[in-house]
């Protein structure tokens, strides 16, 4: 990839990840490290627009961050309330409320926004 360009197929993503490998090792402050920065924003982009990654579900986020950090069901009944509401929230039987999300943001870190998505319950 001699020249910058905007990565518009993927000929053009395969030609930027070719000039990522060959300036890999420019130092910091040099004209090769400024188009290293430019050619991986380029990659980003691209990358986001043609492989967009969906938020994780707001059940499957819960579930996920209990399986990292070792959390039992007991571990959220502080956040949830009972040990039957926590049931009911992992079954997808009865949807998170505000109150919970932001319950589950302020004790366990987990971003509010990613728990206020809505997701399918089931019936």
């Amino acid at each position: 990839m001699r020249e910058i360009k905007p990565i518009r197929n993927d000929a053009d993503h395969a030609a930027a990840l070719a000039a990522i490998e060959e300036l890999w090792q420019a130092v910091p402050g040099t004209p090769q490290h400024d188009r290293l920065e430019i050619v991986a924003m380029l990659i980003d982009d691209y990358e986001s627009r043609r492989w967009p990654i969906e938020p994780a579900d707001p059940v499957d986020l819960i579930r996920y961050v209990m399986e990292q950090r070792g959390l039992t069901r007991k571990d959220l009944e502080a956040a949830l309330g009972s040990r039957a509401r926590v049931s009911e929230i992992l079954n997808r039987r009865r949807p998170l409320t505000m109150k919970m999300a932001w319950r589950l943001h302020e004790t366990f870190g987990i971003p509010a926004d990613a728990l206020i998505r809505p997701y399918d319950l089931v019936p």
